[in-house]
Parts: structure tokens; C-alpha cells; sequence
């Protein structure tokens, strides 16, 4: 446990973050669920209408260090690829 002043801030700081990281984690994550379901439901221009509110979604959580930067352009890729399938389909 922390004893000093200075390592009690730093425990209250930490956990108000862990929280505000976990909100935007999931709410990346729910757009992520969404272009999903479009995709499943066969509908090309509703997914790819989804992926556009989504990307700009995703690049910034890279930006504030809640997802990798490689993890978000593997997601990306293949939620596109997906995508284009459906429109070749």
C-alpha cells in the first residue's frame, strides 16, 4: 500500500486513468463490433459506411497509446478485406 503523500497521488491518478482507458478500449472496441455485424449481415454499403465512421475512431486510439499501432492497421486490413469481398460477392 502506498504511505507517502506523493505514492498515494500517483495510486488515485493511476486508477482514473486505468478507468478512462478501459471506456475508450471498449468503445474502440464496439465500433470494431459494429463494422463486424454490417459485414455479416451482407450489406456492403452500410459496412463500408460503418468503416468510415470507425477508422478515424480507431487512428485515434493509437494516437493516445490505447491500442498498438500495428494491431489497429491488422484490424483495419482485414475489416477492408472483408469489405471488398463483399462487394466482389
Amino acid at each position: 500500500m502506498a504511505n507517502s503523500p506523493q505514492a498515494k497521488k500517483r495510486a488515485r491518478q493511476n486508477e482514473k486513468n486505468r478507468k478512462h482507458n478501459a471506456s475508450l478500449r471498449s468503445m474502440a472496441r464496439t465500433y470494431m463490433k459494429k463494422v463486424d455485424a454490417k459485414i455479416a449481415a451482407g450489406n456492403y454499403e452500410e459496412a463500408q459506411a460503418a468503416m468510415k465512421v470507425t477508422q478515424p475512431i480507431l487512428d485515434s486510439m493509437v494516437n493516445k497509446g490505447i491500442f498498438a499501432k500495428n494491431k489497429v492497421a491488422r484490424h483495419k486490413s482485414r475489416m477492408n478485406a472483408k469489405i471488398k469481398a463483399l462487394k466482389a460477392a
